[in-house]
């Protein structure tokens, strides 16, 4: 069976698997990334340049698992930059130390200087009400983008870090397009501040990004990281015959 036939097959199996149209269209794009650096004989990494006349980076993390094929690629590329963790989102505080301490060793391995932002929760919890019920990649969502891209443009501004970015857009479940639209905005409200709208999905950054979660044996998160995302993927896993979710068991291997 060759590599095409192979991916018919595989399409065939997640069309039969998931009656989810949006999580259908996500593990297209995935196989296609697979695909791209299966048939790529030697992979070269495309040297990077800041926007602009940027000089220093503050790159937002959300995780290790995202962030590690940026930062990887950021390295290779000899781009000065700091990582900014700040995510009051996660809840609880079990996953969120779980996610923040794989994000700081992988950091520490590279030498590459780590900022540990306050864990504000329960501002995050004032911010969202009202929202409780909303979908994923909705208003919600939209707020905690804010919220955590405004506090990262703050600390730059004060801290000589002329753009910024985030590692949230290399995962195909989130939007490009609204988490550029958050970054743009807190970035505006700093003169002379940039926010890099890199697609670090591009030529199989997305595959890579699992590469690196399996090479690091990251921890492996099963939800997006707030209180009704964890509620609503458990109520999803419930409905479809799956244990709920166990924070700190599963592992990229």
């Amino acid at each position: 069976m060759n590599l095409y036939d192979s991916f018919g097959h595989i399409l065939r199996e997640l069309k039969r698997k998931y009656l989810s149209f949006r999580y259908f269209l996500i593990k297209i794009a995935f196989v296609f990334d697979i695909i791209y650096i299966m048939e790529k004989k030697e992979f070269v990494r495309e040297k990077l340049a800041l926007p602009g006349e940027g000089k220093k980076l503050l790159l937002h993390s959300c995780c290790a698992p995202c962030s590690g094929e940026v930062m990887e690629a950021l390295i290779a590329s000899d781009i000065d930059f700091t990582i900014y963790f700040y995510n009051p989102n996660i809840h609880p505080r079990k996953e969120y130390d779980l996610r923040k301490d794989e994000n700081i060793r992988f950091a520490e391995k590279h030498n590459i200087p780590f900022i540990d932002a306050d864990y504000d929760v329960d501002h995050w919890f004032d911010l969202a009400k009202g929202m409780e019920q909303e979908p994923e990649r909705g208003i919600r969502c939209t707020m905690c983008f804010d919220m955590r891209f405004e506090k990262t443009a703050e600390y730059a501004a004060a801290n000589g870090f002329d753009v910024i970015s985030s590692s949230l857009g290399i995962s195909r479940w989130k939007n490009m397009e609204q988490i550029n639209d958050c970054g743009l905005r807190a970035a505006s409200r700093h003169e002379g501040m940039e926010y890099w709208t890199f697609n670090w999905r591009k030529k199989g950054g997305s595959a890579r990004m699992l590469e690196v979660s399996k090479k690091e044996k990251f921890y492996m998160q099963e939800y997006c990281g707030c209180a009704y995302s964890l509620r609503d993927t458990n109520k999803w896993r419930m409905a479809n015959g799956r244990e709920k979710i166990e924070l700190g068991k599963n592992y990229y291997e």
